[in-house]
């Protein structure tokens, strides 16, 4: 992916979801050429140059300032994830750090007995580009048969956009594909030379319209929880609270758990289908603790 042109894109989009009235700027005029502000009206709420803006806008701001990227994310009312997000476009974190990022990532065995002592609780380990690397009996009966995947397709965007059963399996589907694409967007500004990541956002806008729609709005958000409902083909529809922790002393790996609400109706469906999920058979993936294929 072109850095230039993603923080080009991004900045003009973020621009263009702004009105004057919307930051306290007078309007002159009916007609308007452009959506939301203008080059001129954010550089002067920034308190920068037009000609430092646009040079920047363009992808030509080098050398930029975290004081003026501060100030042009204050302009544009950028939450802390966006203005982080500029940031890396702009200011791009070393090449050798990336490429030392790029290794591929291993899950160390203590993490998969944990979330195999989880036995109530769907839990699974999610790496860069949301591969999936990790997972419990209870998240293979919930959420798909990571086991008999290909290792390209174990992947939560790929699984999300491609696998046939997704849009039966989240209820409100739009907010789960809104979520994905917006995570996949911080994985580009931090490192916009992955060549996976791109081959991934590759096959997916090639097949699915959505996905190529999403990923033009350059929304960027990291939603650590929240709530998701759920439409299992055997237990029905749960309502189950999401909790993503990050893992300080594995880098670029996070463990996601799902969780019903104590007494609830869901808690007993999971407890039905933790039941199931012990009568199945455990085959593990062909290296259950490396991402030796990421995700396309």
């Amino acid at each position: 992916m072109d850095r230039r042109a993603e923080i080009s894109e991004f900045l003009r989009s973020r621009r263009a979801r702004l009105k004057p009235e919307d930051v306290g700027l007078p309007v002159f005029g009916r007609h308007r050429r452009v959506p939301g502000l203008r080059r001129e009206e954010l550089a002067q709420l920034a308190g920068v140059s037009v000609a430092y803006y646009t040079r920047l806008e363009q992808g030509n701001g080098q050398n930029v300032s975290t004081e003026v990227l501060d100030a042009i994310a204050r302009a544009l009312r950028l939450s802390d994830t966006e203005r982080e997000h500029l940031i890396h476009l702009a200011k791009p974190t070393q090449k050798k750090k990336r490429a030392a990022a790029r290794a591929a990532q291993r899950v160390r065995p203590q993490l998969q007995h944990l979330i195999d002592a989880m036995t109530g609780v769907p839990a699974f380990l999610v790496g860069r580009r949301l591969d999936i690397l990790g997972w419990n009996t209870m998240a293979r009966a919930l959420l798909g048969d990571f086991p008999s995947m290909p290792p390209e397709e174990r992947n939560m965007a790929w699984m999300v956009f491609l696998h046939p059963g997704a849009r039966e399996l989240y209820v409100d589907w739009e907010s789960k594909a809104v979520e994905v694409v917006s995570i996949l967007r911080l994985c580009a500004g931090y490192d916009p030379d992955d060549h996976q990541l791109s081959a991934l956002v590759g096959e997916l806008s090639v097949k699915s319209d959505t996905f190529r729609r999403l990923w033009a709005a350059h929304t960027v958000q990291d939603k650590g929880h929240g709530i998701k409902r759920l439409h299992h083909p055997l237990i029905g529809e749960l309502t189950l609270a999401y909790e993503t922790l990050r893992l300080p002393g594995d880098q670029d790996l996070s463990l996601v758990t799902y969780h019903a609400e104590p007494g609830s109706a869901s808690a007993e469906s999971l407890g039905l289908l933790a039941q199931w999920g012990v009568d199945q058979p455990t085959d593990e993936p062909t290296e259950p603790s490396t991402s030796s294929s990421p995700a396309r």
